[in-house]
């Protein structure tokens, strides 16, 4: 026979409800706010809508967006740490100006880090590997045929990172996304990238891709260094 009280059992049951009663439903948010204004500012940046050497206060884009100014601020300090503007006390942000000499910098560097990547993953990753990176590739080459920067430079990106994933360095992903990122960043009064252009780009994805399922490195570096500019 069990020596427990009922009653205290229905008394405790009452006190978990109760308690259970006070803590709030948790709901499952997949893109906080301040994620989808950053990624909105960052395709404003990649577009030229906003334009360098322009400030722009925060409640001013909470309106353009439908947001409070806070998610805004907060996007743009993230900005700010990755170089694309400047916080300017009681006034807002301003687009930082990038220079010629500055985008011919970020496009070395960014060569010197990925090429030597993937020849070394070309001798080690196997041809089935890069040829199930055809899919990033032809994203790519829709986003350029549709002749939409803001779109190519998501999917450039995407592209870029996958390769770079093969080789399981977390941390040289990110970087190079970084720099990726900063050199996708228009010249001030720089023209909107021409469909011609961004086909051109995204086809030496597709020729890269090639390159390294065949197993032609020459090749491979070849592409790569006209892709980056570097020869």
């Amino acid at each position: 026979m069990s020596g427990r009280d009922p009653e205290e059992d229905r008394v405790r049951e009452a006190a978990r409800v109760g308690v259970e009663a006070l803590i709030p439903p948790q709901k499952v948010v997949r893109h906080s706010v301040r994620g989808q204004v950053l990624d909105a500012l960052r395709e404003a940046l990649a577009d030229g809508e906003l334009a360098p050497g322009e400030i722009y206060s925060g409640p001013a884009l909470g309106e353009r967006y439908g947001v409070s100014a806070t998610p805004v601020r907060e996007a743009m300090q993230q900005l700010a740490l990755e170089g694309a503007v400047e916080c300017l006390p009681n006034r807002g942000f301003r687009v930082l100006a990038r220079t010629p000499r500055a985008m011919a910098e970020l496009a070395e560097v960014r060569a010197l880090l990925e090429v030597p990547v993937v020849l070394r993953l070309a001798r080690a990753v196997p041809a089935q590997a890069w040829a199930a990176l055809r899919p990033a590739a032809a994203g790519a080459a829709e986003a350029a045929e549709a002749g939409d920067p803001a779109g190519y430079a998501e999917a450039d990106r995407a592209f870029h990172r996958e390769v770079l994933s093969l080789g399981g360095n977390e941390q040289l992903v990110s970087v190079a996304q970084d720099l990726h990122r900063r050199s996708q960043w228009p010249l001030p009064g720089a023209p909107r990238a021409r469909r011609a252009e961004l086909v051109a780009d995204a086809a030496e994805h597709t020729a890269l891709l090639e390159a390294l399922i065949a197993g032609d490195l020459p090749l491979a570096e070849q592409v790569l260094r006209r892709h980056f500019g570097a020869g």
